[in-house]
């Protein structure tokens, strides 16, 4: 189970400083930490208007994100509050509060559009909070929205098509959920109750019949751009919290001191929020953690800084390589780990050496696919494969040197007592020549009934009894005289010997030649069939997001009688 993170208060995570918005390196490193899925709720809405407060209650705080009581805003760019979620285990909540819309000391509301933007883009659950009815002074507040296509692409110029990224925004947008703070009317259409859901849909349909259809255009574009972007939208209505000058001290009122309605509502909110917020996902369904949701901030404040626009598609592609990079390392790690711990050189055979390698090649291989993601040209698989047959090469290298130095060191200790023997004349004598020569076998025997040789048994003994072999032709020189027949039959048993010997070798450098190739027919093989299977699911995925996009434009032109989107895709 991943650690969870414990914030005791909010962290700016975008600082906005004159216009320039930063990532704050303190709060990229807190996202790091967190391993778990988060669900991130986002709020923005005019300042001044409380968005800070109900996102406290989400902290389950009275106090945490500054709570403006006066004319002047308080929370500047971006801040962020970490917890475990209260109602799903091993997830953690983030917690979202921007800087307030409409501050008349900025001046300029380009940076508000960032804000709403980025807002969006790292959101899973949207949240917009006005003071009082929805109307249209409220919708016209929200033309935030109607900027939204120039503000954020899914993809890259060169990747769109006829559909445009506006048409696709419903695939990773947030859910919407706008907050009406001080609403002192009855929820009543035609003298009937009405849910707060069902009085913001009445309030999203279109205006018809106008008589001037620029303007009509004009009122209907913020219904349009919510109704068509966001998948899902819901509504929540909030009485005046307590009477006049008390408001100034809200943080530290108790609940039996504020409108028991207001109390009520907020714990609809909440529970709302906890029970329905999804996890924060990405293109391909990926479920985002922290370090995911870090590369997600700093790739689109680069870019906002840079003068581009944000892109969705060039943020997963960034994450892409970061996180196929770690998955391609992983994956090494747990290579040389286990082949660590299986291999023992010398092995007694190749194939013994090449099944523990395809048995860790396989794990390694099944851990990359798991971490990674987005197999752009499969450049990182093909990385992968790369090193592991470079390394299957190095460990076969170094199986040969084991087992050359492991036979040449067992030789040299059999043979030691024969080496002393000559040195003391012991076979310079009729008849040495057959006892030198059964010693020879002997110790060969002995040589051959040693266990874990590795493969070089044949080669290390041919190269070390290569010096012997004029040794013997001097011993069975002295002998001659008298076993001049002996040594004939003698010397054509050496030659012979020495041709099967030879034959030995040959026929087992072919064989493992064979097993060479033979292994690496079959690893391709199953590699090619997972990496199908993977390439099948992840279009089954992107079928379901374009369906679903597809399925949301139809029901907003069904129900809503709405007109065809005003964007257009140069």
């Amino acid at each position: 189970m991943a650690e969870e993170v414990h914030m005791s208060g909010p962290i700016c995570l975008i600082e906005n400083v004159k216009g320039q918005l930063t990532a704050n390196q303190e709060a990229l490193s807190i996202l790091s930490d967190i391993q778990q899925p988060v669900v991130v709720v986002a709020i923005v809405g005019l300042y001044c208007t409380g968005k800070s407060y109900l996102m406290n209650r989400l902290a389950g705080k009275r106090s945490g994100f500054s709570l403006g009581c006066t004319v002047q805003a308080k929370t500047k760019g971006i801040w962020m509050w970490c917890m475990p979620h209260p109602q799903k285990p091993d997830h953690t909540l983030v917690l979202l509060d921007t800087e307030g819309l409409g501050d008349v000391e900025k001046g300029d509301n380009q940076n508000d559009c960032w804000i709403f933007s980025l807002a969006i883009l790292l959101s899973s659950t949207f949240v917009y909070n006005s003071i009082g009815t929805i109307n249209q002074q409220a919708l016209d507040q929200l033309h935030y929205v109607t900027e939204l296509t120039h503000r954020i692409r899914k993809r890259s110029p060169c990747d769109q098509d006829e559909v445009g990224d506006s048409d696709e925004f419903v695939g990773f947008f947030p859910d919407f959920v706008w907050t009406l703070r001080d609403f002192s009317f009855e929820l009543k259409v035609n003298g009937l109750p009405i849910s707060a859901d069902e009085y913001l849909e009445n309030s999203l349909k279109l205006l018809q019949g106008t008589g001037q259809k620029e303007r009509e255009k004009q009122l209907n574009l913020p219904r349009i751009c919510i109704c068509k972007f966001f998948p899902k939208q819901k509504c929540f209505v909030f009485e005046r919290p307590a009477p006049g000058k008390k408001l100034n001290q809200l943080e530290s009122l108790q609940d039996q001191d504020l409108d028991p309605d207001f109390v009520e509502q907020v714990a609809e909110f909440c529970s709302y929020v906890f029970r329905s917020s999804k996890v924060k996902t990405i293109s391909g369904g990926l479920r985002v953690n922290g370090p995911r949701l870090k590369s997600l901030v700093t790739t689109y404040v680069d870019a906002i800084r840079s003068g581009s626009i944000p892109c969705m598609e060039s943020a997963v592609l960034a994450l892409a390589q970061t996180e196929n990079s770690a998955a391609v390392q992983k994956a090494i790690a747990h290579y040389d780990q286990q082949m660590g711990q299986s291999v023992k050189l010398p092995t007694e055979s190749l194939q013994e050496l090449l099944d523990l390698h395809r048995t860790c090649e396989k794990e390694a291989i099944k851990i990359f696919t798991e971490n990674s993601f987005k197999h752009f040209n499969q450049v990182f698989l093909k990385e992968l494969v790369t090193v592991l047959e470079t390394k299957r090469e190095e460990f076969c290298k170094k199986n040969l040197q084991a087992s050359s130095a492991h036979c040449l060191a067992l030789l040299q200790d059999l043979f030691s007592p024969l080496d002393e023997d000559i040195k003391q004349g012991t076979y310079s004598n009729p008849g040495g020549y057959c006892v030198f020569m059964r010693r020879i076998k002997e110790l060969k025997k002995n040589y051959y009934e040693e266990p874990k040789k590795g493969v070089l048994v044949e080669e290390v003994l041919q190269k070390f009894l290569q010096p012997k072999e004029d040794l013997a032709d001097a011993i069975l020189q002295i002998d001659q005289i008298l076993r001049e027949k002996a040594k004939e039959i003698d010397v054509e048993h050496v030659k012979a010997e020495a041709a099967h010997s030879i034959s030995k070798i040959l026929e087992e450098i072919k064989k493992q030649s064979d097993q060479l190739m033979e292994e690496k027919e079959k690893f391709y093989q199953e590699l090619v069939q997972e990496l199908f299977e993977k390439m099948e699911k992840e279009q089954a995925q992107l079928w379901v997001e374009q369906q679903r996009a597809i399925d949301k434009q139809h029901n907003c032109t069904t129900v809503g009688q709405r007109p065809a989107s005003p964007f257009r895709v140069n």
